[in-house]
């Protein structure tokens, strides 16, 4: 008996092994028989903290370091896009097919729900085969004649990149601020158009965040400027009409390059504010919109993890902030007495409700909540009596949209799930009517009814439940055969809620689940949940989408054969820390501008952004950050193990994650991992951190990911 129960034991596990050879000799054939590249080793030795770590890539930073001169970085990232295109040559027509087919589901000629400001209707719209959009405007009603503000369509001839951002009339409606960036670093050039003539100005404000800020007087200008080499916005200026630009006064210098600045004008349009904040703390200054040569005065100097905001009402300022109040409370002041001794509460704190933005108006305010992970809509009227805006799917994303006009009783909000597309929506604050202006159209048919939502919670390491969103065509069958792909992010407290993607349709119509797994890091279920997945807590994000897949294999939404995963720049942090510590539950993952040489860049304060993400990661110069960031820092953890198959995405202009990073880890990968599995690169040699700017052209990295996909599916349509 023994002797039998040995050999059907021995015939089992033949069989599974014999199974899974099987498995990975397909996977290998699907692909062409190709050498990828390999890159030089040239050791770079850093000591800190008594700990010495050889980085054989760090040569790879020096296109960002010695510029253009450098071609070793360009030939190393060209033979990585031509090995790509080598081994993704057999999914070529199913790419060209996948992009028609997404393209497809898009109404070309379209145009926004008009938003009525000062006087005018304005709007934006786009024409079939065109890339980009028009902004346009309408006097006092619907039915006049059209005035096109910008045509991007036009502006954008002869450009790779073009983005057209920060644009804001003057009070007079004569006179058009607009940002341009065409290299997509996000450094914009500020120009002014006449709205009568037509005419650019010869005033051209460069390196900016294209966030113009008007005076009442329709001359003075505020903006941010950037640093050129850390792109680190440290200073608010003043520009006056028909300057020069290199003259305009700085009027606040930030000295703490841990914190953002910007500048914005009041809804009332009465007051301009300074906002300088991190993740911890903030400080606003403020000046009459109509004495802009007057000094900003501070309203409440900085507290130590302290967030605040100011709201200008017409007869006192609300407050949002955290003082004392861990998910924020509502506070009010006099206008002319605006420090923290005279603010009074309005509404409490709460411990299970985060209260996340307060939208004003002259006899209402609408505030938006977060309970139990989903969002909630409070609106309030001058004497305090309020009521809530009810949501009944079980997992959906409500903003709220533009609201420019501050006189309106109507507030306008976004409202989208997994299944329903984006819904514009006017609410009648004073009626409780609200009313569906637009529903997003899915070009050839789209019948929400054949899809399901769910939403589930997996349990975490330390017993925490973490909600996921899922989404199916009806038909899926629990029984652990489909294939799934989970997204995630779970970092600066983001929240990621669910919302419809007429992409995802391609997935879902060929049996694919999708989820997203709502991980500490973001904000879903409160302060707490963002603070519970930073700095030394940062390691409970990881495990937490670990822990989502690991319950959806158990639960049978898929198997570990056909887990896939995704996630972008800090989202594709979380991919390379996933694919380290459980490299065997995934058959395939999306990692996109992916944020994986932590401490590297973190020790580098001339690379873009670092000092602002201190009090996200933690400062490595200091060993005990050193220490906690260098034990999940992707780069620094590879070993010796099979990975699974991965596809990387980067952009060689990239501002917020630099090229060099993904490029050196999948350097590192290709060195360093035991499997056959596929590893490819592919950089946009033209684009930054959020890719192509055209409507459509992104749809073809759409389709070369699903393509990725598919092939490791067995999906050939």
């Amino acid at each position: 008996m023994k002797i039998i129960k040995f050999l059907l034991i021995f015939m089992l596990f033949s069989a599974f092994i014999a199974c899974k050879n099987s498995k990975n000799n397909m996977v290998e054939n699907k692909w062409p028989n190709a050498k990828p590249p390999i890159a030089e080793i040239k050791p770079f030795t850093r000591i800190l903290h008594g700990d010495t770590v050889v980085d054989n890539y760090y040569w790879m930073i020096d296109y960002f370091k010695k510029g253009k001169d450098n071609t070793e970085v360009i030939k190393y990232l060209t033979a990585e896009n031509e090995y790509l295109d080598t081994m993704m040559s057999g999914t070529k027509t199913m790419q060209e097919n996948l992009f028609k087919e997404l393209k497809g589901r898009i109404k070309e000629k379209d145009e926004s729900v008009p938003a009525f400001h000062n006087g005018y209707y304005y709007y934006s719209r786009t024409e079939d085969g065109k890339q980009y959009f028009k902004y346009c405007r309408k006097k006092g009603s619907l039915e006049a004649k059209e005035e096109v503000l910008l045509d991007v369509d036009e502006m954008a001839k002869g450009h790779p990149y073009f983005s057209a951002a920060g644009i804001k009339v003057s009070p007079d409606n004569k006179l058009l601020a607009y940002g341009v960036d065409k290299v997509s670093r996000r450094q914009y050039t500020i120009y002014i158009k006449n709205l009568e003539t037509g005419e650019i100005l010869k005033d051209a404000i460069p390196n900016t965040e294209a966030d113009a800020t008007w005076a009442t007087d329709n001359k003075t200008l505020f903006y941010t400027a950037k640093n050129e080499i850390t792109l680190l916005s440290e200073q608010i200026k003043k520009h006056k009409l028909g300057t020069e630009s290199k003259e305009d006064p700085i009027v606040y210098q930030e000295k703490d390059n841990t914190n953002y600045i910007g500048v914005s004008k009041s809804k009332s349009g009465k007051y301009i504010f300074i906002y300088s904040g991190a993740t911890l703390s903030s400080e606003m200054r403020m000046v009459e919109a109509a004495h802009p040569d007057q000094p900003f005065k501070v309203i409440q100097p900085r507290m130590k993890n302290v967030l605040y905001e100011m709201i200008a009402l017409d007869d006192k300022f609300l407050i949002l902030t955290n003082w004392n109040a861990k998910n924020f409370r509502l506070m009010e002041c006099p206008l002319d007495k605006p420090g923290r001794e005279n603010w009074k509460e309005v509404i409490a704190h709460r411990n299970d409700v985060l209260l996340e933005s307060v939208e004003e108006f002259k006899d209402f305010i609408a505030i938006k909540e977060r309970k139990n992970g989903l969002t909630e809509l409070r609106i309030r009227n001058k004497n305090g009596s309020e009521h809530y805006v009810k949501f009944d799917e079980p997992a959906y994303r409500v903003a709220i949209g533009a609201n420019p006009e501050y006189n309106s009783k109507n507030l306008r909000y976004i409202y989208t799930s997994l299944t329903t597309p984006s819904s514009t929506f006017d609410y009648n604050m004073e009626t409780e009517a609200k009313k569906l202006l637009k529903e997003q159209e899915v070009v050839g048919g789209y019948n929400k009814k054949e899809y399901t939502t769910e939403r589930v919670f997996a349990t975490a390491k330390d017993g925490t439940k973490i909600p996921i969103s899922l989404v199916y065509k009806n038909g899926f069958k629990k029984d652990g055969s489909a294939p799934l792909l989970l997204y995630g992010y779970g970092s600066y407290g983001n929240t990621i809620d669910a919302a419809f993607s007429s992409t995802t349709l391609s997935l879902l119509n060929r049996g694919f689940v999708y989820a997203i797994a709502h991980i500490r890091g973001g904000q879903e279920m409160g302060r707490q949940w963002y603070e519970d997945g930073k700095l030394k807590k940062k390691m409970n994000t990881f495990t937490d989408f670990i822990s989502c897949g690991e319950f959806l294999v158990n639960q049978k939404f898929t198997n570990k054969d056909h887990l896939y995963a995704q996630g972008g720049s800090a989202g594709g942090l979380l991919m390379g820390v996933v694919v380290n510590l459980s490299p065997d539950l995934w058959n395939g993952i999306l990692a996109h501008v992916p944020f994986v040489d932590v401490i590297n860049t973190m020790l580098d304060e001339s690379i873009p952004l670092t000092t602002n993400e201190f009090d996200e990661w933690g400062n490595p110069k200091q060993k005990v950050a050193y220490d906690y960031m260098k034990s999940y820092s992707p780069y620094e953890n590879v070993k010796a193990q099979a990975y699974p198959n991965m596809l990387v995405t980067t952009g060689l202009h990239d501002s917020q994650v630099q090229y060099f990073e993904p490029t050196k880890w999948v350097a590192k990968l290709r060195a360093t991992k035991t499997d056959k599995n596929v590893l490819l690169l592919k950089t946009d040699m033209d684009f930054g951190h959020g890719g192509a700017s055209g409507r459509f052209d992104y749809l073809k990295d759409v389709a070369l990911y699903y393509s990725f996909l598919f092939t490791l599916e067995g999906i050939e349509k």
